[in-house]
């Protein structure tokens, strides 16, 4: 069977980026099947691409190529890439950060950066158009592979891992009965924020379910939020309103209002800036 190709973008579907990238790859192979992760990530926001990549890409088939597109440097020096994971997915991607939390928690077996001159689009009138990888290198690309028209060495010259472009990972510091970390993703159609504090530590720091817990954040050193929270396995062991603390779908804390928004509600938001601490 033929690899799924999974795309995820900035683009919204506010205009027709996504329908021409999907009509190249369809051009390549009308067999290739093509499926959303989400083409609502932040604009430019490479952190949120690497992160959302992590999130989804291990419950895929083995073999899926997930092609990531937020690419603020597009047409300039930085690289056009294909990663293999160590358990066998494919990743196309701008090297610009997309890749830190595959790298780091999931591991990057080799990378290949993609020769343009052999897998770029041709023939459409695009040769000129530098601002549009996504359609005229990345699907093209990914669809090549996919299809069996070239194989992982045919994307282009492989590079050394060391060498792809990262984020920083912050880690959380864990004392018995206090750990601090930051929010470090949203997910935006609830207003919840997950720390970067795995629920294992959280529990040998002496927290658990049905705990009430002593929560203070601060943004840029600025405290902004203190209140007394409940930690529990989910949102219904919260009154409608009430702020809680939970275990997230990657195993960790994870903080929410019960039926509401907890960013919007208290004007709380993600980065190395917002951090959290949690006391007994």
């Amino acid at each position: 069977m033929k690899p799924i190709l999974v795309f995820q973008t900035d683009f919204t579907y506010a205009e027709g980026a996504v329908s021409s990238m999907y009509g190249v790859v369809k051009t390549v192979d009308r067999e290739l099947e093509i499926f959303d992760g989400t083409h609502q990530l932040p604009q430019y926001d490479t952190w949120s691409a690497s992160y959302r990549l992590y999130q989804s890409l291990q419950f895929w088939p083995e073999g899926t190529i997930y092609v990531s597109v937020v690419d603020p440097g597009v047409g300039t020096s930085r690289r056009a890439c294909v990663a293999k994971t160590i358990d066998g997915y494919y990743i196309v991607t701008p090297d610009n950060g997309a890749l830190t939390h595959v790298k780091h928690f999931i591991g990057i077996e080799s990378v290949r950066e993609i020769d343009e001159t052999k897998n770029r689009l041709r023939g459409k009138g695009t040769e000129g158009v530098a601002i549009f990888h996504g359609r005229d290198l990345f699907g093209y690309t990914a669809a090549r592979l996919a299809s069996g028209i070239i194989d992982f060495e045919g994307v282009g010259p492989e590079y050394s891992v060391d060498e792809i472009v990262t984020h920083e990972i912050l880690k959380p510091n864990v004392t018995q009965g206090k750990v601090q970390g930051i929010f470090e993703i949203n997910d935006p159609n609830f207003g919840n924020l997950w720390t970067n504090i795995p629920l294992q530590a959280f529990q040998e720091a002496g927290f658990t379910y049905g705990d009430y817990v002593n929560v203070t954040i601060w943004h840029e050193e600025k405290e902004v939020y203190s209140e007394r929270v409940l930690f529990h396995q989910s949102f219904g062991f919260a009154k409608k309103g009430d702020v809680m603390i939970y275990n997230n779908e990657l195993m960790k804390v994870a903080m929410a209002v019960s039926l509401g928004n907890f960013c919007k509600k208290y004007g709380l938001d993600f980065g190395p800036d917002w951090k959290v601490e949690f006391t007994k």
